[in-house]
């Protein structure tokens, strides 16, 4: 599955409305965690999501698609999982976190972590070493400069009602687009979920005078009256 299958994914991700994810923060955690769950900057500097050594890795998943990839998937990442329906090792937690660790921005097994912890009630799954939060931490801290972890990321802090932190996300990660118009996209389908419309329709702007041609974001906005054209000349 490339890149923009992955994204594409994410887009139909973000219509999930799980009721139990709309839950206050303050009721779903403990008094401990709720100490940790602050913002991303507390992760990095606390050691509550590890460090990224591993005996296994860590590889980064937009390179690395080889044999260590191969064994990673077909032991710990099979479509079950992927699916949330059943683990291969053991449970779906500890094969998410097994493929998470070898690969820390795996796009797929961070949606589905994404997923589980949509539908978890707590913050995280005793199957699995660190709290959901810190996958995508890890992933961003292993490798910055890969915005679709940061989308996810940013989908995530959103459902927390975190909006601060989650258009922090997205600010880094429209740093590294690297001139994709289907990154662009992407990262205003997210803003558009976060009901940022005007940060939502510069990304649309980006994105269209680019060239690209998939209407769901104009149409989008359109729907809540935030739709405008881009100005002449810019």
């Amino acid at each position: 599955m490339n890149d923009i299958m992955v994204a594409s994914k994410l887009v139909r991700l973000l219509r999930l409305r799980d009721a139990r994810a709309n839950q206050s923060w303050a009721t779903r955690v403990t008094l401990t965690t709720l100490l940790i769950f602050t913002a991303p900057q507390a992760f990095a500097q606390s050691n509550v999501c590890g460090s990224l050594n591993n005996a296994f890795g860590p590889f980064d998943y937009r390179v690395e698609r080889g044999s260590n990839l191969n064994v990673v998937e077909k032991h710990h990442f099979t479509p079950t999982i992927e699916a949330l329906l059943g683990g291969s090792t053991g449970t779906v937690g500890g094969d998410l976190d097994y493929t998470l660790r070898a690969f820390p921005n795996h796009h797929r097994a961070l949606l589905s972590v994404l997923k589980l912890a949509l539908k978890t009630p707590s913050p995280r799954d005793l199957s699995m070493n660190y709290p959901f939060e810190c996958y995508f931490e890890r992933a961003v801290r292993f490798q910055p400069d890969d915005p679709i972890p940061r989308m996810i990321y940013a989908t995530y802090l959103g459902k927390q009602g975190r909006l601060a932190d989650a258009k922090g996300q997205l600010k880094d990660a429209n740093k590294f687009a690297n001139d994709n118009p289907f990154t662009y996209y992407n990262i205003g389908m997210v803003y558009a979920d976060l009901k940022q419309y005007e940060e939502a329709l510069g990304m649309a702007h980006k994105a269209y005078q680019m060239g690209f041609q998939q209407p769901g974001l104009r149409d989008r906005l359109a729907a809540v009256g935030k739709w405008q054209d881009a100005p002449k000349g810019r």
